[in-house]
């Protein structure tokens, strides 16, 4: 009798300074917005609503929502505006150079929630760690690694690990985010017809 692997949860990739900063603009402009709503007059609530309708998503795609999600199976890219799938086996290769980037099929898919810090990476260097490129050798000391350069290997490592897994194989798919782009198109056309048509 073979006893089965257990599941494992995906390991999340977020940029906590990205997040931070992006809760801050939202309370901003929720403040700002509503201080609009409830003390403004006439026009001017309206505009304060259109506003929030098209700030707020995009406050949030470009803040909270990226993320990369590392399973047993596949890769999950979750950028502001679209969502990549990559099975293990369709990933070419994973890179951090100026920004954090995958290959898969052909293609090249940037992921937002893995951010590059070049002040990360000279401290790095001086320490004695290079970047996270194809060509780069493994690690002399994964604790002086910038936190990038340390987010791709590991990624690099799962896509390696997980390819030649059956559940693991199949094309990329790309999902738009249309609950992220109807607000922020509603919210923008609000805002032009209250500017321009009065």
């Amino acid at each position: 009798m073979t006893r089965e692997q257990p599941e494992y949860a995906d390991h999340v990739y977020r940029s906590g300074s990205g997040m931070a900063g992006g809760a801050l603009l939202l309370l901003l402009v929720l403040l700002l917005a509503g201080e609009g709503i409830v003390n403004g007059e006439g026009r001017i609530r309206w505009l304060s609503v259109a506003w929030l309708v098209f700030l707020v998503p995009l406050i949030v795609a470009f803040s909270l929502r990226p993320a990369v999600f590392a399973g047993r199976e596949r890769l999950r890219v979750r950028n502001p505006f679209r969502t990549i799938t990559l099975p293990w086996a369709s990933v070419e290769d994973v890179r951090a150079t100026y920004s954090s980037e995958v290959f898969a099929a052909g293609a090249k898919y940037q992921m937002w929630a893995i951010p590059v810090s070049l002040r990360q990476r000279k401290k790095a260097v001086r320490k004695g760690a290079g970047p996270a490129t194809a060509s780069a050798g493994p690690a002399l000391d994964a604790g002086v690694r910038a936190q990038a350069d340390r987010a791709v290997e590991e990624i690099r490592e799962l896509a390696e690990r997980h390819a030649s897994a059956e559940a693991a194989q199949g094309a990329p798919t790309v999902r738009w985010a249309y609950e992220v782009l109807a607000p922020v198109a509603v919210g923008g056309i609000a805002l032009l017809c209250l500017l321009f048509l009065g």
